[in-house]
């Protein structure tokens, strides 16, 4: 099974998908699902962009709306996780995931689904401190903190996923675990991004709690973005007792969709079911049921209960318990198509309309998830409701609807199904608008209260070698410093910016944008040998064979170009190279050239080699 892996999307569909399928077409493969790790922007229409926690001269609806609204439908299944750039209304609407658009499933706060019998774990949002133990107390309108806050890791999630005890194959996360930096080219990431350096230094880069995750699942694989920069590592974790077997993690982390940057890859994983539809995970769904109680809607501090403590916290999951949960679901747990828009699609990309306050809304997919297992729908609560009040008035919409369509009424509907343009300017600058998002969202419904609070265990990752197993020390009582990477990300900014100025002398055809946008993806051979514990160069061969290093890394770079040089090779030494830098150097000097010319590019590829992931054949 073919995985495309995508590093921050920024709402650029069309330009992954247009990627994918050159990618294909050079390759002679099928991509079958397609991972994004977080900033998705699924914007629908210009109201949602009040709830992006960018400044409004950067709000853009990008070409996510199309697929909403039925114009356009994704090639591929693809699946997401949510970053630090969203609409976070429209997320909001579903916190134990769902269709976002036909074909493209959001995980929700965190979630485990099965896809072709491969395991795909995940967890939305980045990592802060002062937020990590308060509940999802924030709702739509959001003033300026809330708009922030709503994306912030809580510990609700981690624990849930802690109690996992399955094996995963791959997990999502949108930040980094922290320490992941000591187990690959640490010299090279820090002569690409210098400013890292201090945090790498300190050890305060990335999740610590996202490092306790590893730790605890050792996935196979783990995919993150973020930090706008490619990076790969090996952790070797480590046996505690002679009945567990050595487990690895390989980590890659992928830049955000831009010219010349490494935001694509393939990753070839063994399939083990022959339908490729989502399946919900039998051990998610009763650790949601199991865990509800501790579901925390407001701002105040709610710590998970631990060992001492008078409460559960052991919630592993038994054989019966999975029996009676597929059960209930009649024995077939494949997630139904039952996507419905909660929002009026954008009808007209010209219409500068007033925007219309954001309010808190019900999604039905939920509603029927909460309903089958009975736990609680967070907005649902909000609104003082029940999951399955909100379904029994959904029931008597529809009959009362029925009833209306076979009175021979005229019935007048208010919602256009006219398409609409697909040659658009997808950076569309709204900056002119008004924005009305101002409440103070404090005081909110909450489960049952804990009667004991524990305090948690601080974990940072091994700064040895490659080689080193990945260790947890104990006995570190209380939270650790809040890391100091900034929401308002101002790469992120400036990226927005050179995108608007390339788009002002942009063609506005579909055809010719392929041409400018396509980066860095690879094609994976399914068979390698057992991998290393530390990459190595490879080399950079002019042909479209797949050539293999020590970690089991193999692959094959599309890379979109106006110019006509040989392919260079790309280094993953564990020692920076100065011909790796000044290739890095080459190529920002060539996105720069790219975006001040005239945006007409040769549609010819050239190849590079990446180093890429595969899994090792048993």
């Amino acid at each position: 099974m073919k995985i495309a892996v995508e590093g921050c999307c920024h709402g650029e569909l069309d330009k992954i998908y247009e990627t994918i399928k050159e990618l294909e077409k050079q390759n002679g493969f099928k991509v079958d699902l397609l991972l994004i790790c977080g900033d998705f922007q699924s914007v629908r229409n210009f109201d949602d962009l009040q709830a992006m926690a960018v400044p409004p001269k950067y709000q853009q609806l990008n070409t996510f709306y199309k697929y909403y609204s039925g114009e356009k439908v994704a090639p591929v299944l693809t699946v997401f996780i949510g970053g630090n750039h969203e609409a976070s209304n429209y997320l909001q609407e579903l916190p134990y995931g769902g269709w976002v658009a036909p074909n493209i499933y959001y995980m929700g706060y965190a979630g485990v689904i099965q896809v072709g019998g491969v395991r795909i774990g995940g967890i939305s949002g980045i990592y802060k401190g002062h937020d990590y133990n308060k509940g999802h107390h924030e709702c739509a309108p959001y003033d300026e903190g809330t708009k922030k806050s709503v994306y912030h890791v809580r510990n609700l999630e981690v624990f849930r996923l802690k109690q996992i005890t399955r094996p995963v194959d791959i997990f999502l996360s949108h930040d980094w675990p922290r320490g992941i930096y000591h187990h690959g080219d640490t010299a090279g990431l820090i002569k690409r991004k210098p400013f890292f350096q201090k945090e790498i230094e300190d050890n305060k880069l990335g999740s610590w709690a996202l490092t306790e995750l590893m730790t605890h699942l050792k996935p196979t694989y783990w995919f993150s973005a973020h930090l706008h920069v490619k990076f790969v590592a090996h952790v070797q974790h480590e046996v505690l007792s002679d009945l567990q077997s050595a487990k690895s993690t390989k980590f890659l982390a992928l830049d955000k969709c831009l010219p010349h940057r490494n935001f694509l890859q393939v990753v070839d994983v063994p399939q083990k079911e022959e339908s490729l539809k989502i399946k919900l995970d039998p051990e998610w769904l009763s650790i949601l049921q199991l865990t509800d109680h501790l579901l925390n809607l407001t701002p105040r501090v709610r710590y998970m209960p631990g060992p001492g403590g008078r409460e559960r916290f052991d919630f592993k999951i038994s054989e019966k318990e999975i029996e009676n949960i597929t059960s209930l679901f009649g024995n077939d747990l494949t997630l139904p198509e039952n996507f419905q828009p909660t929002s009026p699609p954008l009808e007209n990309i010209h219409a500068r309309g007033r925007r219309q306050t954001l309010s808190v809304q019900v999604n039905p997919q939920t509603t029927l998830l909460c309903t089958m297992l009975e736990i609680t729908d967070p907005n649902a609560k909000l609104l003082g409701k029940t999951s399955q009040e909100l379904l029994d008035e959904s029931s008597i919409g529809l009959t009362s609807r029925d009833e209306e369509d076979n009175s021979g009424d005229d019935v007048v509907d208010d919602d256009s199904d006219e398409d609409m343009p697909s040659t658009i300017n997808s950076t569309l600058d709204i900056s002119g608008l008004s924005t009305s998002t101002s409440s103070n969202m404090d005081s909110f419904y909450t489960a049952k209260d804990l009667s004991l609070l524990q305090s948690g265990e601080s974990l940072n990752l091994s700064t040895a070698a490659t080689s080193t197993p990945y260790q947890s020390p104990v006995g570190v009582k209380g939270n650790p410093r809040n890391i100091t990477i900034q929401d308002d990300d101002e790469e992120f900014l400036s990226i927005l910016s050179a995108q608007k100025n390339k788009s002002s002398s942009r063609s506005l055809h579909d055809s010719d944008i392929l041409c400018n946008e396509t980066s860095a993806a690879a094609h994976i051979e399914p068979e390698l040998k057992q991998a290393d514990t530390s990459p190595t160069d490879i080399s950079s061969p002019y042909s479209l064979k797949s050539e293999r290093s020590s970690l089991g890394m193999s692959g094959l770079c599309l890379d979109s170009s106006m110019l006509s040089s040989p392919p260079t090779s790309f280094s993953l030494k564990k020692r920076s190279s100065d011909g790796g830098e000044n290739q890095e150097a080459a190529s920002e000097q060539l996105a720069s050239e790219k975006n001040s010319g005239n945006g007409c590019a040769v549609k010819k590829f050239k190849r590079r080699n990446v180093s890429v992931y595969s899994e090792p054949s048993d």
